[in-house]
């Protein structure tokens, strides 16, 4: 077992509210944050495996995890079965759009991604 290492930075900083982002410009935001930080390992969009057999696909996160209550766990860190975990930085903001990603990959979201 591992310990997925995250920390959250921008403590004491201003910054625009969440709120402020438009969805489909979250959606994509968190798409890319996916892609980018845990497409090594796992399968991050509706199809396909993860490249990591060990490493759970992200559209089934939902049958572990509640997805709305992730912001949490990834700004403490998140106790995982499989493989090494590397650690990474998320800002507040970052950590929304891949929750909200997240929740979008659930199979009765309506919510999809723009495709550019």
């Amino acid at each position: 077992m591992t310990v997925l290492a995250l920390t959250v930075v921008g403590a004491g900083r201003p910054q625009a509210g969440i709120d402020d982002t438009p969805p489909r410009e979250r959606l994509a935001q968190g798409q890319a944050i996916a892609k980018r930080d845990c497409g090594g390992c796992h399968a991050v969009d509706r199809v396909g495996d993860s490249p990591l057999p060990k490493a759970p696909r992200l559209r089934d996160l939902h049958y572990r995890y509640p997805v709305e209550q992730l912001g949490e766990a990834l700004a403490e860190g998140i106790v995982v079965g499989h493989g090494p975990m590397p650690e990474w930085v998320l800002d507040p903001h970052e950590i929304e759009a891949l929750t909200v990603y997240l929740k979008s990959l659930e199979p009765d979201a309506p919510a999809r991604v723009p495709r550019r």
